[in-house]
């Protein structure tokens, strides 16, 4: 199954009609699939060793083995081959055994002795898990950095609240730049979290370990499983987990968080970037083929593009866990590989995304209060309700602001009342003044990140 292709190149699918998950490289592909396979299959032969039930030598040549790269695998021809059995760890371990047999002769006998093909390839899948958490996590430490100097820069500058599409109450933007680095950080936190617990696989066939306990005794088959992970750096699985999903589902969910977090970010930035909003702008924006003065925030969109798809994936594995029958699923394993694979692409490429849309993010003060003064004061409605309904009662409040509402200008309307001579007006139309604790939790999300080592 080798190829004359170069490393770069991808047999039948590279992403033409997904650009968010065609930028995420390669870290998730069926490229780095094929390596993890390996991964898996040269950690039991190390693990073996660790236990002493396989010479030295096969340790050396499975981390010779290791070091060499895969780009000679033919991803079609590999593909092809899985339908026969099912998945593609059949078709590789002939491709291992040769690469082996090259190095040690004997070392190539010990391959995949005792597995399962489910051990291997949920092995791999953890372990390709753990590897894109890593890189997923490092684009988001990247987008809190740019988020943290926007939240600190913008601390004190009012801006409107919008709820349901329509002006609320004043807030600043630095408190919107505060709740996206609140997300981007609780994401990310979950992610590593969830990578961190991710397990090991490894049953035999039936998840008895049967195959190992008449291999090397119940004593040594019983130890294996934890030596196996640690050469992995993935976690000791309880008990082999064939059809208990939770290391899939979990990892999928957290991957979802991910793009959902970042989907917030773009999209509000996207609203806030509006040519009749203005509030935010991008460092680059894409052009279009017919209208040659668009900037669009095509970042945003891509990422939006992402959160769009993610819950759908993320709940076709619990579909998928909760059809896991018998002693290994029927279909429903085989149907959670494209999903979890799309999760973890549409992560890397949603990271990286918000990465680059924090970075090149400005937000404008200037707009932010001129669009703040829209609706002539209407925005601390509710701070003059609290102030004035004691005052005038109910109804007449509600006049009042239904008169400001069709057209007449609030202040001369407060101004006009005399149960509000006493009153400090000009403080109390003031939008600036009624901000609430925005600074204060401004800050407290700074200072967590800060606690997370987020540097501006």
């Amino acid at each position: 199954m080798s190829s004359d292709r170069a490393p770069w190149e991808t047999p039948r699918d590279a992403g033409l009609l997904s650009p968010v998950t065609a930028g995420a490289g390669d870290a998730a592909s069926d490229r780095a699939v094929v390596e993890h396979l390996a991964g898996a299959e040269l950690a039991l032969l190390r693990a073996f060793v660790a236990a002493g039930l396989a010479p030295a030598h096969v340790r050396d040549a499975a981390y010779r083995a290791a070091a060499g790269p895969w780009y000679g695998i033919d991803l079609a021809a590999l593909a092809h081959a899985s339908v026969e059995g099912g998945n593609p760890v059949l078709p590789f371990l002939p491709l291992l055994r040769e690469r082996l047999a090259r190095i040690d002769p004997d070392a190539a006998t010990w391959v995949h002795r005792g597995a399962t093909s489910q051990d291997i390839l949920d092995t791999a899948l953890m372990s390709l898990g753990t590897s894109v958490a890593g890189a997923v996590g490092t684009e988001l430490r990247w987008a809190a950095s740019s988020l943290v100097a926007l939240a600190e820069a913008h601390r004190d500058d009012p801006a409107v609240a919008r709820t349901l599409t329509q002006h609320a109450v004043p807030t600043t933007l630095g408190l919107k730049a505060a709740t996206w680095l609140r997300a981007v950080l609780h994401a990310r936190r979950r992610l590593a979290e969830a990578s961190a617990r991710l397990p090991a696989q490894l049953g035999g066939a039936g998840g008895t370990l049967a195959s190992f306990v008449a291999l090397f005794g119940a004593d040594a088959a019983a130890r294996l499983p934890a030596l196996y992970a640690h050469e992995l750096g993935l976690q000791a699985p309880d008990a082999p987990w064939h059809t208990d999903r939770w290391p899939v589902t979990e990892l999928g969910d957290a991957l979802a968080a991910v793009v959902a977090a970042a989907g917030m970010v773009a999209s509000d930035v996207a609203q806030l970037a509006r040519t009749e909003v203005g509030e935010a702008a991008v460092a680059a924006g894409g052009g279009s083929s017919a209208m040659p003065q668009k900037q669009n925030p095509v970042d945003a969109v891509l990422v939006r593009s992402a959160a769009l798809r993610a819950p759908g994936l993320a709940a076709q594995l619990h579909l998928a866990a909760g059809l896991a029958v018998d002693e290994r699923p029927d279909g429903a394993w085989h149907a959670e590989w494209p999903a979890l694979q799309e999760l973890m692409r549409l992560a890397l490429g949603a990271s990286a995304a918000v990465a680059r849309l924090a970075r090149g993010l400005t937000l404008d003060a200037d707009r932010a209060r001129a669009n703040l003064g829209l609706t002539g004061g209407l925005v601390v409605s509710e701070r003059l309700s609290i102030v004035l309904v004691p005052l005038i009662g109910r109804d007449r409040f509600d006049a009042l602001v239904a008169d400001a509402v069709a057209g007449a200008d609030l202040r001369d309307l407060v101004r006009a009342l005399p149960e509000a001579s006493g009153l400090d007006l000009a403080d109390l139309l003031d939008p600036t003044a009624y901000a609430g604790l925005s600074g204060v939790l401004v800050e407290q999300a700074v200072r967590r990140a800060r606690q997370d080592g987020i540097r501006p």
